[in-house]
């Protein structure tokens, strides 16, 4: 078909809108090449000239028939493009309540913010053992589709599901577990799959909170790997936990709050149990309450607390270990409230010996608060002849004070998550597993730091892993139906990937910076614009000299610089460490022996030994000198690693308004997140080749209409289709027969669908014409009746007259 007849009168198109993003228009006047502006019609009857550049000839989106509207998988809309695609997922949103929808091999899943009856048992029984397209998209389908994958190719899986925060990532992972919970039974009598669920609300309290665009925010990565035996029951699990945001810890932003265990914590305070606790309402404490309000709208802190002591008991936590590990989060809330006065001198500092905080937060801990209140005020410095200690100013306390509890909330964390995979190890032989990863999407506020920057690069990674994957898939698709393969160019994002990660690239200078004794994040800022200002994937802002800009693969989002340096160094003074490690208490000193840190225990003595407090450096104390930076790029490679040797399946969240709306569609947001999560970038792969596939058998029933009665005597359909297409479409590069499917460009099932609709049109219009002339005899023959009797009468009247 040429560019003319495709924009002929009524064609429908799709045009740029600054609210709707897209919107929908009908042609009023056909178009002939060359003409600078369409004449097009709104769907609110207004008219308006649609201007077109001539240069590069760019016509408007052509709008898909209706009959593909609604489809539940994206791929099988003829024309693949974004307003399409945008269109498609609100028509099945708003219309049909249909919150997952399929793109190809990915499963896209719009938070509904409702609570909808289509994850019971009965739901889950359903979707067993059924193959992905005999049922409407679920992330069971997903699920189902792992679970058999892993069972007949003898090979590992990893479900992927990513998204923004408040997109629904952790409910679809907890989904996709109950799933194989419920489907594969256990190999054993210690109940494990209560035990895998039984760690969700753990690991909520103490790695969620509330943050602006989510109630229920994971502020950390997980990967939770279910082993199976030979027989596909489930035997065991184990957790990798990524970047725990431990800056929350010290600070909220405002209408944020800190983890959910805080408050769950104090609003068990009245509990007879944790009298000794000494605490009062969340309001109280420094560090859960800078956002301002404590609470959650239709969240029950108390109640909350009961189901994570509940799920503690069922992981074999003893009574006894969970009083202490609630001990540790309450001297965390009681250090924040330590007051700190600073001397006249402006240069050092003290703490009242009768800070009933700091009392609280040393009888807590079982550490001695003489020493402690020395220093945390106090540091000591090593030079190569001499030991001495100096006193700190305020903001250096205060920094130190944030460190320390920052430290101290990441070592239980790791404890905990290190007690949950004890309780969900097992001693049977694991055959393989499926492991699902629920990972944080990509990020841009006004405002990005150290956390953002980690978190985009992690989903940079991931991206790059999806790009290949679903350029494999394609081709494997191709060489099965036996089609001749061109190579498609697809987004590559290793430069950006390089820029981050390669030799001298942003990590590595950043590292480089932390080394520096005295450098700065401004100085490190400046190495960036000297060594990358020619990198297409960087920028610097023209107004700052304090940050950067990434061009990612899914926004350009600009980093300020400001404490960075801190954040990937993470200090924490050693004698504070020394103190905890002394601790009366066996969790606590347990927390910090991991077998990381070579230093020796602080003395318990009120005397302050300056010289031997300080250890001979040995080589495992390198082990914890190491930067954030450099530990979560370890752990990512690892991560990347293991996934590489699984066969992905991809969740794509979507959030559908800012406002937690249930089913409130807001289209610019909505796209913002397409363009972000790699769909678009699917249906770009799929569009330059043939993204349109037809079994031979649905062609012919539907397209038979276009086929000569003759040609319909013959009984092989694919020989049928073979010659219908070739006598419809002349371009034999339009279309390619497979061995099981007909493979098409974009945009031939619409014109294939035109001239379906063209045929009915005639077959329509002869039925009408035939009828309406059938009608007219009728009438006429009921009129001439008429006619005549009337005549008969009158004459018989007039000769009897």
């Amino acid at each position: 078909m040429s560019v003319s007849e495709l924009y002929s009168q009524c064609t429908r198109v799709w045009i740029p809108d600054p609210d709707e993003v897209w919107r929908s228009a009908e042609l009023t006047k056909d178009y002939k090449e060359g003409e600078k502006s369409l004449q097009l019609q709104l769907e609110d009857e207004t008219i308006r000239e649609y201007p077109i550049d001539v240069q590069s000839n760019q016509l408007p989106f052509l709008r898909n028939p209706d009959i593909l509207v609604g489809e539940n998988d994206l791929t099988a809309l003829s024309y693949l493009h974004e307003p399409a695609v945008l269109h498609n997922l609100k028509v099945r949103f708003l219309e049909s309540n249909h919150i997952y929808t399929y793109c190809g091999i990915v499963l896209v899943a719009i938070n509904p913010y409702e609570q909808l009856p289509i994850y019971g048992q009965d739901v889950i029984y359903a979707y067993s053992g059924q193959n992905m397209g005999d049922m409407d998209p679920h992330i069971f389908a997903v699920a189902e589709e792992a679970y058999k994958q892993m069972a007949r190719d003898e090979k590992n899986q990893s479900i992927i599901v990513s998204g923004e925060s408040g997109a629904g990532k952790t409910v679809s992972a907890k989904y996709a577990m109950r799933y194989f919970a419920t489907v594969s039974g256990s190999a054993s009598d210690t109940n494990i799959e209560e035990k895998v669920l039984a760690s969700s609300p753990i690991m909520e309290a103490i790695g969620n909170a509330k943050t602006t665009r989510n109630d229920n925010s994971s502020r950390f990565g997980k990967y939770i790997q279910i082993g199976f035996d030979k027989r596909y029951r489930i035997i065991g699990a184990n957790m990798r936990t990524y970047l725990l945001e431990k800056s929350r810890v010290v600070f909220q932003a405002d209408d944020e709050r800190n983890y959910h265990i805080f408050y769950q914590l104090c609003a068990a305070a009245s509990l007879p149990e944790f009298k000794e606790l000494a605490l009062t309402c969340a309001e109280d404490f420094f560090y859960t309450s800078q956002g301002g309000d404590t609470s959650i709208e239709g969240v029950d802190d108390a109640e909350d607390f009961e189901k994570t002591r509940q799920a503690f008991t069922l992981l074999g936590v003893r009574e006894s270990h969970q009083i202490n590990i609630f001990k540790i989060i309450a001297s965390i809330l009681h250090l924040g409230n330590v007051e700190i006065q600073a001397e006249r001198d402006g240069e050092s500092c003290s703490i009242s010996p009768k800070d009933e905080h700091l009392s609280n937060f040393c009888q807590l801990l079982g550490v001695e608060h003489s020493q402690m209140e020395h220093w945390l005020c106090h540091r000591k410095l090593v030079t190569t002849s001499e030991t001495y200690v100096k006193t700190m100013s305020l903001q250096q306390v205060v920094n130190a004070r944030n460190a320390l509890a920052k430290h101290i909330y990441a070592q239980l964390f790791g404890w905990i998550v290190g007690h949950v995979n004890k309780a969900l190890h097992t001693s049977l032989k694991q055959h393989s597993f499926i492991g699902v990863l629920d990972i944080y999407g990509f990020e841009t506020f006004d405002v990005n730091s150290f956390e953002q920057f980690c978190i985009n690069y992690a989903n940079e990674k991931l991206q790059q892993q999806f790009n290949l994957h679903v350029f494999k898939l394609e081709q494997e698709e191709y060489m099965k139906e036996q089609i001749p393969w061109t190579l498609i160019d697809f987004y590559d994002n290793q430069p950006c990937i390089d820029l981050i990660e390669a030799k001298l690239g942003i990590l590595d200078l950043l590292d480089e910076e932390c080394k520096v004794p005295k450098g700065t994040d401004q100085n490190w800022a400046q190495k960036l614009y000297d060594r990358h200002s020619g990198s297409q994937h960087f920028q610097k802002p023209r107004m700052s000299n304090t940050a950067f800009i990434v061009v990612h693969f899914a926004d350009k989002v600009e980093y300020l610089s400001d404490s960075f340096l801190e954040k990937n160094r993470d200090t924490v003074y050693e004698e504070q460490i020394n103190i905890l490690k002394a601790s009366k208490l066996p969790l606590v000193a347990d927390l910090f022996h991991d077998g990381k840190d070579s230093a020796p225990a602080a003395t318990t003595s009120s005397k302050i030994s300056v010289r031997s407090a300080r250890p001979p450096l040995k080589a495992s104390n390198k082990e914890h000198k190491k930067t954030v930076g450099h530990q979560f790029r370890t752990s990512l490679h690892l991560l990347m690693e293991t996934l590489n040797t699984t066969t992905p399946h991809y969740v794509r969240c979507i959030k559908p308004n800012d406002e937690k709306l249930p089913f409130r569609f807001d289209p610019k947001r909505a796209v913002q997140q397409l363009r972000a999560c790699g769909v678009l970038e699917t249906i770009r792969i799929s569009a330059a080749g043939y993204p349109s596939r037809w079994a031979y058998h649905d062609f012919y029933n539907r397209y038979r209409v276009l086929v000569k009665k003759k040609e319909l005597a013959n009984t092989d359909k694919k020989a049928i289709c073979k010659s219908v297409l070739e006598s419809l479409i002349k371009d034999p590069d339009k279309f390619q027969f497979g061995r099981t499917k007909i493979f098409f460009r974009a945009g031939q099932v619409a014109y294939l669908e035109k001239l379906r609709a063209d045929k009915f049109r005639a077959a329509t219009i002869t039925i009408q014409k035939t009828v309406r002339g059938w009608l007219q005899k009728v009438k006429y023959r009921r009129l001439k009746a008429a006619t005549l009797t009337l005549q008969r009468y009158c004459r018989g009247h007039l000769a009897r007259r």
